[in-house]
Protein backbone atom coordinates (compact mmCIF):
# COMPACT_ATOMS: atom_id res chain seq x y z
CA UNK A 1 0.00 0.00 0.00
CA UNK A 2 1.57 3.51 -1.25
CA UNK A 3 -0.06 6.52 0.92
CA UNK A 4 0.63 10.12 -0.53
CA UNK A 5 0.90 12.66 2.09
CA UNK A 6 3.62 15.08 3.38
CA UNK A 7 3.37 14.01 6.71
CA UNK A 8 3.95 10.20 6.22
CA UNK A 9 3.55 10.03 10.26
CA UNK A 10 0.26 10.70 10.33
CA UNK A 11 -1.58 7.93 8.41
CA UNK A 12 0.53 5.22 10.96
CA UNK A 13 -2.85 3.91 12.20
CA UNK A 14 -4.29 3.40 8.56
CA UNK A 15 -1.61 1.40 7.50
CA UNK A 16 -2.09 -0.77 10.72
CA UNK A 17 0.33 -3.67 11.23
CA UNK A 18 0.69 -4.78 7.56
CA UNK A 19 0.72 -1.90 5.61
CA UNK A 20 3.62 0.31 4.12
CA UNK A 21 4.33 3.72 2.55
CA UNK A 22 7.07 5.54 0.78
CA UNK A 23 7.74 8.87 -0.27
CA UNK A 24 7.60 9.56 -4.36
CA UNK A 25 9.82 13.07 -5.28
CA UNK A 26 10.34 13.23 -8.80
CA UNK A 27 14.63 12.96 -9.56
CA UNK A 28 16.44 14.43 -12.16
CA UNK A 29 20.22 13.65 -12.02
CA UNK A 30 22.42 16.67 -11.33
CA UNK A 31 25.84 16.43 -13.38
CA UNK A 32 28.74 19.37 -13.22
CA UNK A 33 29.59 20.70 -16.86
CA UNK A 34 33.27 19.86 -16.64
CA UNK A 35 32.41 19.41 -20.78
CA UNK A 36 35.74 20.59 -21.47
CA UNK A 37 39.09 20.48 -19.52
CA UNK A 38 38.66 23.34 -16.65
CA UNK A 39 40.84 23.27 -13.74
CA UNK A 40 41.17 21.49 -10.30
CA UNK A 41 39.96 24.11 -8.31
CA UNK A 42 36.66 24.62 -11.16
CA UNK A 43 36.27 20.91 -10.88
CA UNK A 44 35.77 21.29 -6.86
CA UNK A 45 33.64 23.59 -7.18
CA UNK A 46 31.52 22.12 -9.34
CA UNK A 47 31.36 19.19 -7.50
CA UNK A 48 30.09 21.34 -4.26
CA UNK A 49 27.72 23.17 -6.39
CA UNK A 50 26.05 19.52 -7.06
CA UNK A 51 26.11 18.79 -3.31
CA UNK A 52 24.70 21.69 -2.56
CA UNK A 53 22.38 21.22 -4.90
CA UNK A 54 21.28 17.36 -4.03
CA UNK A 55 20.79 18.37 -0.34
CA UNK A 56 18.23 21.11 -1.22
CA UNK A 57 16.19 19.36 -4.17
CA UNK A 58 16.58 15.91 -2.65
CA UNK A 59 18.14 14.75 0.94
CA UNK A 60 16.26 17.48 2.54
CA UNK A 61 12.62 15.82 1.99
CA UNK A 62 14.08 12.19 1.66
CA UNK A 63 16.03 12.24 4.47
CA UNK A 64 12.75 13.41 6.90
CA UNK A 65 10.71 11.36 4.94
CA UNK A 66 13.37 8.05 4.72
CA UNK A 67 15.73 8.79 7.99
CA UNK A 68 12.34 9.86 10.19
CA UNK A 69 15.17 13.18 11.19
CA UNK A 70 16.61 16.16 9.27
CA UNK A 71 19.64 15.99 7.85
CA UNK A 72 22.70 17.92 9.30
CA UNK A 73 22.40 21.07 6.79
CA UNK A 74 19.00 21.51 7.02
CA UNK A 75 20.26 24.19 9.79
CA UNK A 76 21.71 25.95 7.49
CA UNK A 77 18.82 26.30 5.62
CA UNK A 78 16.84 27.44 7.73
CA UNK A 79 19.10 30.11 8.49
CA UNK A 80 19.29 30.87 5.29
CA UNK A 81 15.93 31.45 4.84
CA UNK A 82 15.39 33.35 8.12
CA UNK A 83 13.22 29.90 9.11
CA UNK A 84 12.43 29.40 12.90
CA UNK A 85 11.01 25.89 13.62
CA UNK A 86 9.57 24.69 17.15
CA UNK A 87 10.57 21.05 17.02
CA UNK A 88 9.76 19.23 20.19
CA UNK A 89 11.18 16.16 21.00
CA UNK A 90 7.70 14.96 21.04
CA UNK A 91 7.68 15.62 16.95
CA UNK A 92 11.13 14.36 16.97
CA UNK A 93 9.61 10.57 17.82
CA UNK A 94 6.89 11.06 15.68
CA UNK A 95 9.04 11.56 12.82
CA UNK A 96 11.22 8.58 13.71
CA UNK A 97 8.28 6.49 13.81
CA UNK A 98 6.85 7.54 10.95
CA UNK A 99 9.77 7.09 8.44
CA UNK A 100 8.69 5.34 4.93
CA UNK A 101 9.58 1.75 4.32
CA UNK A 102 10.20 1.87 0.77
CA UNK A 103 11.41 5.21 -1.10
CA UNK A 104 9.43 5.48 -4.32
CA UNK A 105 10.59 8.28 -6.92
CA UNK A 106 9.98 9.37 -10.87
CA UNK A 107 12.79 10.16 -13.20
CA UNK A 108 12.89 11.27 -16.05
CA UNK A 109 15.96 13.15 -17.26
CA UNK A 110 19.50 14.71 -16.11
CA UNK A 111 20.15 18.28 -15.39
CA UNK A 112 23.54 20.11 -15.69
CA UNK A 113 24.90 22.43 -12.70
CA UNK A 114 26.85 25.31 -13.93
CA UNK A 115 28.03 28.71 -13.12
CA UNK A 116 27.79 29.20 -16.86
CA UNK A 117 24.72 31.06 -16.77
CA UNK A 118 25.01 32.17 -20.64
CA UNK A 119 24.64 28.61 -21.62
CA UNK A 120 22.27 27.40 -23.88
CA UNK A 121 19.12 26.79 -21.88
CA UNK A 122 17.15 23.45 -21.49
CA UNK A 123 13.33 24.57 -23.10
CA UNK A 124 10.38 22.51 -21.76
CA UNK A 125 11.64 21.28 -18.80
CA UNK A 126 10.56 21.82 -14.97
CA UNK A 127 13.84 21.75 -13.82
CA UNK A 128 15.32 24.08 -16.48
CA UNK A 129 19.12 23.89 -16.45
CA UNK A 130 22.07 24.41 -19.46
CA UNK A 131 21.96 21.48 -22.14
CA UNK A 132 24.70 18.42 -22.00
CA UNK A 133 26.03 18.47 -25.15
CA UNK A 134 26.35 14.73 -25.05
CA UNK A 135 22.94 14.03 -24.72
CA UNK A 136 19.96 13.53 -26.81
CA UNK A 137 16.88 15.52 -26.30
CA UNK A 138 13.23 15.35 -26.36
CA UNK A 139 11.27 17.77 -28.75
CA UNK A 140 10.05 19.03 -25.01
CA UNK A 141 13.91 19.57 -24.11
CA UNK A 142 14.15 16.76 -21.57
CA UNK A 143 17.60 15.11 -21.75
CA UNK A 144 17.68 11.06 -22.52
CA UNK A 145 20.22 10.20 -19.86
CA UNK A 146 19.45 6.47 -18.23
CA UNK A 147 22.79 6.49 -16.66
CA UNK A 148 21.65 9.38 -14.57
CA UNK A 149 18.81 6.77 -13.47
CA UNK A 150 21.31 4.11 -12.51
CA UNK A 151 23.47 6.44 -10.55
CA UNK A 152 20.37 7.85 -8.37
CA UNK A 153 19.38 4.06 -7.78
CA UNK A 154 22.86 3.54 -6.02
CA UNK A 155 22.84 7.02 -4.35
CA UNK A 156 19.85 6.90 -3.00
CA UNK A 157 19.93 3.22 -1.75
CA UNK A 158 23.37 4.09 -0.27
CA UNK A 159 22.21 6.84 1.85
CA UNK A 160 18.96 5.05 2.93
CA UNK A 161 19.37 1.46 2.66
CA UNK A 162 15.67 0.64 2.14
CA UNK A 163 13.48 -0.93 -0.85
CA UNK A 164 13.56 1.27 -3.81
CA UNK A 165 11.11 1.63 -6.44
CA UNK A 166 10.59 3.80 -9.98
CA UNK A 167 6.98 5.17 -9.74
CA UNK A 168 7.32 7.29 -13.21
CA UNK A 169 9.95 6.89 -16.12
CA UNK A 170 8.62 7.84 -19.75
CA UNK A 171 9.09 9.94 -23.14
CA UNK A 172 6.94 12.82 -24.12
CA UNK A 173 6.52 12.58 -27.84
CA UNK A 174 5.05 13.11 -31.19
CA UNK A 175 3.26 10.23 -31.94
CA UNK A 176 2.40 10.09 -35.39
CA UNK A 177 0.10 7.34 -37.15
CA UNK A 178 1.83 5.71 -40.51
CA UNK A 179 -0.01 4.69 -43.85
CA UNK A 180 -0.57 1.37 -42.12
CA UNK A 181 -3.11 3.00 -39.20
CA UNK A 182 -0.65 2.13 -36.72
CA UNK A 183 2.07 3.96 -34.40
CA UNK A 184 5.95 3.04 -34.73
CA UNK A 185 7.29 4.54 -31.79
CA UNK A 186 10.51 2.32 -32.00
CA UNK A 187 12.01 5.66 -30.08
CA UNK A 188 10.20 5.16 -26.70
CA UNK A 189 10.54 1.45 -26.89
CA UNK A 190 14.85 3.00 -26.91
CA UNK A 191 14.16 5.13 -23.89
CA UNK A 192 12.19 2.37 -21.71
CA UNK A 193 14.81 -0.40 -22.82
CA UNK A 194 17.70 1.95 -21.60
CA UNK A 195 16.23 2.86 -18.35
CA UNK A 196 15.53 -0.90 -17.70
CA UNK A 197 18.49 -1.96 -18.78
CA UNK A 198 20.28 1.23 -16.08
CA UNK A 199 17.92 -0.52 -13.37
CA UNK A 200 19.40 -3.81 -14.36
CA UNK A 201 22.76 -2.27 -13.61
CA UNK A 202 21.96 -1.08 -10.69
CA UNK A 203 20.55 -3.99 -9.24
CA UNK A 204 23.76 -6.35 -9.92
CA UNK A 205 26.02 -3.60 -7.95
CA UNK A 206 23.67 -4.69 -4.69
CA UNK A 207 20.38 -2.11 -5.23
CA UNK A 208 16.86 -3.19 -4.22
CA UNK A 209 14.73 -2.28 -6.76
CA UNK A 210 11.10 -3.43 -5.76
CA UNK A 211 9.48 -2.21 -8.51
CA UNK A 212 9.16 -0.34 -12.01
CA UNK A 213 5.92 1.33 -13.14
CA UNK A 214 6.60 3.45 -16.55
CA UNK A 215 4.69 6.32 -17.30
CA UNK A 216 2.05 6.24 -18.96
CA UNK A 217 -0.57 3.22 -19.72
CA UNK A 218 -2.61 5.41 -21.84
CA UNK A 219 -2.10 8.91 -23.87
CA UNK A 220 -3.77 11.66 -21.38
CA UNK A 221 -2.89 15.35 -21.06
CA UNK A 222 0.30 16.52 -20.13
CA UNK A 223 0.49 17.87 -16.47
CA UNK A 224 3.12 19.65 -17.19
CA UNK A 225 2.17 21.12 -20.46
CA UNK A 226 -1.32 21.03 -20.75
CA UNK A 227 -1.28 18.90 -24.71
CA UNK A 228 -2.28 16.33 -25.82
CA UNK A 229 0.25 15.99 -28.48
CA UNK A 230 3.31 15.28 -25.26
CA UNK A 231 2.17 11.24 -25.60
CA UNK A 232 3.86 8.96 -23.33
CA UNK A 233 1.49 6.19 -23.34
CA UNK A 234 1.98 2.98 -24.98
CA UNK A 235 -1.97 3.39 -26.06
CA UNK A 236 -2.50 6.05 -28.78
CA UNK A 237 -5.63 8.32 -27.91
CA UNK A 238 -7.86 9.69 -30.50
CA UNK A 239 -7.46 13.27 -29.05
CA UNK A 240 -5.68 16.45 -30.11
CA UNK A 241 -4.81 19.56 -28.10
CA UNK A 242 -7.84 21.19 -29.58
CA UNK A 243 -10.36 18.54 -28.09
CA UNK A 244 -10.90 17.00 -31.81
CA UNK A 245 -11.08 13.23 -31.81
CA UNK A 246 -13.34 10.47 -30.61
CA UNK A 247 -11.19 9.03 -28.14
CA UNK A 248 -10.82 5.88 -29.94
CA UNK A 249 -7.95 3.69 -28.33
CA UNK A 250 -5.05 1.51 -30.49
CA UNK A 251 -1.90 0.17 -28.80
CA UNK A 252 1.47 1.11 -29.96
CA UNK A 253 4.28 -0.72 -31.14
CA UNK A 254 5.93 0.08 -27.73
CA UNK A 255 2.57 -1.77 -25.95
CA UNK A 256 3.75 -5.28 -27.16
CA UNK A 257 7.26 -4.49 -27.05
CA UNK A 258 6.33 -3.91 -22.86
CA UNK A 259 4.15 -6.67 -22.65
CA UNK A 260 7.23 -8.86 -23.99
CA UNK A 261 8.82 -7.00 -20.91
CA UNK A 262 6.11 -7.99 -18.57
CA UNK A 263 5.91 -11.28 -19.20
CA UNK A 264 9.77 -12.15 -19.25
CA UNK A 265 10.07 -9.83 -16.36
CA UNK A 266 12.44 -8.14 -17.99
CA UNK A 267 14.83 -10.63 -19.15
CA UNK A 268 13.74 -9.86 -22.79
CA UNK A 269 14.74 -6.26 -23.87
CA UNK A 270 15.00 -7.08 -27.35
Amino acid sequence: MIVWTNQPYSVYEQLMATGSFSCTPALSSNLNDGFDDFARAYAWMIKQMNRHTMEQSIFYCGDAQAKGYYPTFAKRLWAEHNVHLDITEEDKQEMLEGKVDMYTFSYYMSNVVTTHESEDKVGGNFAAGVKNPYLNYSEWGWATDPTGLQYYLEVMYDRYEIPLMVVENGLGAVDKIAEDGKVHDDYRIDYLRQHLQAIGNAIDNGVDVQAYTTWGCIDCVSAGTGQMSKRYGLIYVDRDDEGNGDLHRMPKDSFYWYQKVIATNGEDLG
